[in-house]
């Protein structure tokens, strides 16, 4: 190995450290646990732990509440992450327009429900969706709509769970998306406009292609969060109604902190892991395939 390796080696260790410690290492014991039917008595002496191989994802599969807490989160992630996305990009755009005024004090305003605590806005939220009392159903009321039980009817309470999330966490990627259209140099909207090209065409032609690696890792960052999907039903509606709400997450947690399934558990969170890996590669792969992104 040449010296400017060794220097490069040595200056990389210290996060190579850190990966292997906050990720690799929690990964493989993870895999570990899962492989074994690790339990509340487990906890008090390891010796009664004992190996089970591939049994608890077996078992996971042929479980229908696990098919259920799945289906909840993909519902989740399908929707949520386009219109969060969606939100975020808009609101950038119209951030970055020539005739918008007050751009610092609309930044700071929309970027402030994402350094918010969940638990507090959550909260807050339930009050707002209330059947009787909610300011939503009073704004419905208003123009002739019944009230909806948002957080008591299977129907609308993943809906509600979808609007709270999109509103509380696209200021952070309106923050990035806005940083990357403002590093599009001006000159190339110039040249358009010269040759002829509308605001339609302009998006379509120039801003959307130029932003595509970026859409790509708030993509990974936004579809990486959703599927861990947790605080928000936890503290908005437990889970219910009928569990409609139950994601992957809170069903792990379930197994492992309120019956002590910490094997079966490990199980889940590593499916999960699974998961968000294939899907992020998806997205990493679709990237860096220019005939995908045309």
């Amino acid at each position: 190995m040449t010296r400017t390796g060794v220097v490069g080696w040595a200056l990389a260790a210290p996060a190579l450290a850190v990966i292997a410690v906050f990720f690799a290492l929690p990964v493989v014991m993870g895999l570990a646990l899962s492989l074994t039917d690790f339990d509340l008595y487990g906890l008090a002496d390891l010796s009664t732990v004992r190996f089970v191989g591939l049994d608890n994802y077996l078992r996971l599969l042929q479980t229908p509440p696990f098919w259920q807490a799945l289906a909840n989160t993909l519902y989740f992630v399908a929707v949520g992450v386009p219109a969060s996305i969606s939100l975020s990009l808009g609101t950038a755009l119209l951030l970055n327009a020539r005739i918008a005024k007050w751009q610092a004090l609309f930044r700071t305003a929309l970027f402030a429900p994402v350094v918010t605590t969940v638990v507090a806005v959550a909260v807050i939220w339930r009050y707002l969706l209330h059947t009787r009392y909610g300011l939503i159903n009073q704004a419905l009321a208003a123009i002739g709509i019944d009230p909806v039980d948002w957080l008591g009817d299977p129907r609308w309470s993943m809906p509600a769970i979808i609007l709270f999330a999109a509103w509380k966490n696209f200021g952070y990627n309106m923050v990035i998306l806005l940083a990357a259209l403002q590093a599009i140099p001006g000159e190339l909207y110039e040249s358009a406009r010269v040759d002829g090209a509308g605001p339609l065409r302009q998006f379509t032609d120039l801003t959307f292609p130029l932003l595509t690696p970026t859409l790509v890792m708030v993509g990974i960052m936004t579809l990486a969060g959703y599927f861990q999907l947790f605080a928000e039903p936890y503290v908005m509606t437990q889970g219910g109604p009928l569990r409609s709400t139950v994601s992957v997450l809170y069903f792990m947690y379930e197994e492992g902190f309120r019956w002590w399934n910490l094997g079966y558990a490990s199980a889940v969170a590593f499916l999960l892991f699974l998961i968000v890996f294939a899907v992020s590669a998806g997205l990493l792969r679709f990237d860096r395939d220019p005939a995908a992104s045309r």
